[in-house]
């Protein structure tokens, strides 16, 4: 039974095994993009985001290539954790820069209207 589960832990997990590689190189330009950003004076405030996406990334990556080695089924269930974590992240993330990039659109429509009627009645298209 124990070789059985072992086995069925290895073909569930094939997907992300054969993808590991792609997730740790992705984890690591992650890692490099937040210490990049981290060297300006703004980018300090945000640079914990990529670094801590890059280094799930690269934590699931080790434990599915773990899981896919040895048909580890606690391994498997981690890199499945750390993976959720990451997409919860990213998502949160994109939301976060949706309504920004909204706002940020919005205000600057209601500045250039602002603008346009400070120039008075005689200005035309």
């Amino acid at each position: 039974m124990a070789e059985e589960q072992k086995e069925l832990i290895k073909d569930i997990g094939m997907p992300l095994f054969q993808a590991r590689g792609w997730m740790k190189f992705l984890g690591i330009l992650l890692i490099i993009q937040g210490v990049l950003t981290a060297l300006s004076i703004i980018g300090i405030l945000v640079a914990w985001l990529p670094i801590w996406a890059g280094v799930l990334l690269y934590q699931a990556a080790s434990a599915v290539e773990s899981a896919g080695l040895q048909g580890d089924r606690e391994s498997f269930l981690r890199s499945l954790g750390k993976l959720r974590t990451f997409f919860v992240l990213m998502g949160i993330v994109a939301l976060v820069v949706l309504v920004l990039v909204l706002l940020g659109l919005l205000f600057g429509m209601a500045g250039m209207v602002g603008m346009m009627g400070a120039m008075g009645p005689g200005w035309r298209y």
